[in-house]
C-alpha cells in the first residue's frame, strides 16, 4: 500500500482527510470495480491500490457515481475520448487516468 509522503501528505492534512475513508467503505468500493471489460478492472484496481486509503470523502462519493457508469462510458473516460460532464468528478477521472498511463 502507498501512503501519503512529503507534499501529498501536507497536502491531504490541510484538507482534514488524511484516512478518510473507513475499511469497509474501501471493501464495498473494491468489489464494485469488478467489471465486465478487463481493462477497466486493472486501472480500477490500480486506483485503489495507488489512492484508496487517501480519498477524500469528496472524492469517495465521485469515485462511487464513476463505478454507475457502464463499461464502455468508464472506458472512453480513462483514455480521453470523452471528458466528464460534472466538475466533480474531474479531480477522480484525472486520478483514473494516472493509473491508465502507468499500465502502459
Amino acid at each position: 500500500m502507498i501512503h501519503a509522503t512529503g507534499a501529498d501528505s501536507m497536502a491531504l492534512r490541510v484538507q482534514g482527510t488524511l484516512g478518510a475513508m473507513d475499511n469497509s467503505e474501501l471493501k464495498r468500493l473494491r468489489w464494485r470495480c469488478r467489471r465486465g471489460l478487463l481493462e477497466n478492472d486493472l486501472v480500477l484496481e490500480r486506483f485503489l491500490e495507488l489512492y484508496g486509503s487517501r480519498l477524500t470523502q469528496k472524492q469517495v462519493k465521485a469515485f462511487a457515481r464513476l463505478l454507475d457508469c457502464g463499461d464502455k462510458e468508464l472506458r472512453d473516460l480513462v483514455v480521453r475520448r470523452s471528458e466528464p460532464g460534472d466538475p466533480d468528478l474531474v479531480e477522480v477521472v484525472g486520478l483514473l487516468r494516472s493509473c491508465w498511463r502507468s499500465e502502459q
